[in-house]
């Protein structure tokens, strides 16, 4: 039986309540509160009760966020998420993190994409997803124009960090009539 979100080296699950300690520490890391466009800290209290609704279908809850793990261990040690989900235009937006650098460079945070965006055109019959990145964020950039993820915008002083403006691009990766990822 063939397991959609399951790769060589990775697996992607759904959130757990085991996962509360995990989400917590990434929700209320500053490093990375630009990426997710957070503001404020998040309680182990609004945590566990996002836990406890992240039973909702992507049709519901216009959200999917899943843990990455390494095949020999159900421990996440990373998220990846399709948002702003519409299933009208049938596209979504996609965001990856790996928490610990150690981790990064790997090639898990491409298997894990490329598991995502199987599922995503394959199950969710999504015609496209998109990727907002800072242009300062090259191993960003890196994964997905290397997946086939096209740059098609750049938006101007997008991000206010540290009293400085900075550009975000737009990235996108449209499947064609033959269920295959459209790279030009």
């Amino acid at each position: 039986m063939r397991q959609t979100l399951r790769g060589h080296s990775v697996y992607l699950r759904a959130l757990e309540p085991e996962d509360l300690e995990f989400l917590y520490a990434i929700e209320n890391d500053e490093s990375i509160w630009e990426v997710s466009h957070t503001l404020t800290p998040y309680s182990r209290f609004l945590i566990r009760q996002y836990l406890e609704n992240a039973h909702q279908d992507i049709f519901e809850a216009k959200q999917l966020r899943l843990a990455i793990c390494l095949q020999e261990s159900t421990t996440a040690i990373g998220l990846i998420d399709l948002f702003d989900f519409d299933p009208v235009h049938r596209r979504a937006g996609i965001g990856i993190l790996i928490k610990n650098e150690n981790d990064r460079g790997k090639g898990i945070g491409k298997e894990a994409l490329e598991l995502l965006v199987k599922y995503a055109f394959h199950h969710l019959q999504l015609h496209q997803v998109y990727a907002n990145i800072g242009l300062e964020n090259a191993a960003s950039i890196a994964l997905f124009t290397t997946f086939g993820f096209q740059k098609i915008g750049l938006k101007k002083d997008w991000i206010y960090r540290n009293g400085q403006y900075f550009d975000e691009a737009l990235f996108q990766l449209i499947q064609n009539k033959n269920n295959e990822h459209v790279r030009e």
